[in-house]
Order: C-alpha cells, then sequence, then structure tokens
C-alpha cells in the first residue's frame, strides 16, 4: 500500500499498522479515530488557508510541511526498525510523491490563494470519480452501481465548473481540475507495485513529494516576504503533526480494524466538515449553484462506496490480507 489509498494490504503492513498503534479496536477507540479522521482531515483545507494567509508561498509551504512529516514519521519506523525502501521502491514512491503531493496538494494549496477552502474541498471531493475512471484503463470494470455514481459525479465536476465560484478564479479553476486528476492516477498507478508497508510508503512519499514542491516553489520565484504570523507557523504545525501523522495513524488503524467502507467514510464526510469550518471560523460563503454541485458530486462518491463495499463478508473480515476499498483521502487530506 503506498499511500492511505485503496491497495493491497500485506501481513507485513498489517503487523507494521499494529505495532505503531497496538490500541484494542472498542467501540470507543473506534469513535475516537474515526472523528480524528473526520475533523482533522476536514479542517486541513482551513489550515492550508489561514498557512497562505500567515504568509507562507503555497508550494514553499506544501514542501516544508511535508519534509518535516516525512522526516519525523522515517525517523520513528526506523527506530522501530521498519526496513527501509529499495532504490526500486524509492524510485517509484518518488514519482508517486510527484503526483500525490507535488501535483495533488500542490496544486490545492496554489487554488487556495483565490479559492474557499470549502470549494476547495468540494471540487477534490471528486477524486473516487477519476479513480474509477482509470481503474477501467486497468482492466477495472465499474459494476451497475458504480456506473451510476460516476455519472451522476461527472455531472457534479461539470455542473461545479461551469456556473460556480470557480468560474472567476480561472488558475483556481484549473488547479482544481488538475489535483484530483493527478491524485486519482497516482492512486490507481501505485497498484500491483512493490511498495513497502504503509507508514514507511507514506514518509517515504513525504520525502521525496516534500523536496518536490520545495524545489519547485524555488524554480518559480516563490520567495517569503516576511516573517510568517504566528496564526500562519501554527496552522503549518498543525498540518504537519495532525493533518499527516495523527489523522493518517488512525486513517490506517481504522483499515486494520472496521468495515473498509466505514473507514473509507471521510471521503463524504471531509468535504462537509471543511464547507461547515470555513463558513463558521472565516465566514465564508456559498452561493446555491455550490452547494447543488457539491452535493450532487457526493451522491456519486457515496454511490461508488456502496457499490465496492458489496463484497462477500469474509473477504472484508479478514484484516490481514483483504484488500482494502475505501476511498482514498483527497489531496489536501492525505499525508
Amino acid at each position: 500500500m503506498g499511500t492511505a489509498s485503496r491497495s493491497d494490504l500485506t501481513a507485513d503492513a498489517a503487523t507494521e499498522a499494529r505495532t505503531a498503534l497496538p490500541l484494542p479496536a472498542t467501540t470507543a477507540a473506534i469513535a475516537v479515530a474515526l472523528s480524528i479522521v473526520y475533523v482533522i482531515w476536514g479542517s486541513t483545507y482551513l489550515g492550508i488557508r489561514l498557512a497562505l494567509e500567515g504568509g507562507f508561498p503555497p508550494l514553499l509551504m506544501g514542501g516544508l510541511r511535508f519534509l518535516a512529516a516525512g522526516s519525523l514519521l522515517y525517523a520513528m519506523l526506523r527506530l522501530r526498525r521498519v526496513v527501509a525502501p529499495t532504490p526500486r521502491q524509492w524510485r517509484d514512491l518518488a514519482f508517486m510523491g510527484l503526483l500525490l503531493l507535488g501535483l495533488g496538494n500542490g496544486m490545492v494549496c496554489i487554488a487556495q490563494q483565490s479559492v474557499s477552502s470549502g470549494l476547495a474541498a468540494v471540487a477534490v471531493a471528486s477524486a473516487p470519480l477519476w479513480m474509477g475512471l482509470f481503474g477501467m484503463f486497468r482492466g477495472v470494470v465499474p459494476r451497475r452501481l458504480e456506473w451510476f455514481g460516476l455519472g451522476i459525479g461527472f455531472v457534479g465536476v461539470l455542473w461545479l465548473n461551469a456556473g460556480s465560484s470557480l468560474t472567476a478564479t480561472p488558475v483556481g479553476l484549473v488547479a482544481l481540475l488538475v489535483a484530483p486528476i493527478a491524485w486519482s492516477f497516482g492512486s490507481v498507478w501505485s497498484r500491483g507495485h512493490d511498495l513497502p508497508s504503509p507508514f514507511m510508503a507514506a514518509a517515504a512519499q513525504m520525502l521525496c513529494g516534500g523536496a518536490l514542491m520545495l524545489g519547485a516553489g524555488l524554480a518559480l520565484g516563490e520567495r517569503f516576504d516576511g516573517w510568517p504570523t504566528t496564526r500562519g507557523l501554527a496552522a503549518v504545525g498543525y498540518l504537519t503533526a495532525f493533518g499527516s501523522v495523527v489523522a493518517f495513524s488512525a486513517y490506517v488503524w481504522l483499515l486494520q480494524n472496521v468495515r473498509t467502507t466505514l473507514a473509507g467514510s471521510n471521503a463524504y464526510v471531509n468535504p462537509l466538515i471543511a464547507v461547515a469550518l470555513g463558513a463558521w471560523l472565516v465566514g465564508e460563503r456559498f452561493t446555491g449553484h455550490d452547494i447543488g454541485a457539491m452535493a450532487v458530486i457526493l451522491l456519486g462518491v457515496v454511490a461508488i462506496t456502496l457499490a465496492r463495499a458489496r463484497v462477500p463478508a469474509m473477504v472484508d473480515a479478514r484484516p490481514v490480507t483483504a484488500t482494502a476499498t475505501a476511498p482514498a483521502p483527497g489531496p489536501a487530506e492525505r499525508p
């Protein structure tokens, strides 16, 4: 499993997750883990906005965040004697870091210079739709309900981009089209490749993706105009520690202890939380067009999730070798 996405969990991956998070799967623990994933990943869009407003250039902010989080997670794993990636794995993880973080998260950061955090979350919610489309090119035939989800979901994407608030910000519109496409292609591409266990793969991708984002930001002329504000620094610290480490760890733990449909429910809960937080904390406003498009996109995502959940119970119940079918977190929500 290369990311917190839908990919095969091997016995080594399951063992690593349980070793890192030896918490028993009680009802209370599951509720806490779900709350962490919902609230923290739902708030990352607002965190990005506050970091940008606090004086951080978009790509430099993302690069510094992922380099810090990746270094911390990598060091923790090596202290636990988790095997480091091989040279070939590093190559594949670097490519995934480019797609998932450099283009996926990087485009979200660029878009949020002119697009509200809630609207960015709505646009990124289309990622599972693009993953379904790319999966078809790899021979994954959608079920009937998935076809419905893809159809209605892409209607929502067209609706959002045709007459919503995005039309007033061409750069934001293009960036929020590129982000979920790059993220989804990278997630689908990762399947079948020889990758390390989930935490190590995430750490390596953050290191590679962070370095690429930092280099791209410097090459494009991004510079700090001055010392970032306290709120900006706090936002980046929050994104690094909670968004990239705490929430991701909770997500991997959920994949090992609950049905994948429940673990993946963040795909349609996080955008709702992002919209609510943006409206509540920073006064973001949305048109009826925006809300309607969001509802249609999320309906498509729910349909796809339910279709992929229809697997034999005996397969989904095996925590070590089962294939996870939870939707991948969106570009701003993953590590």
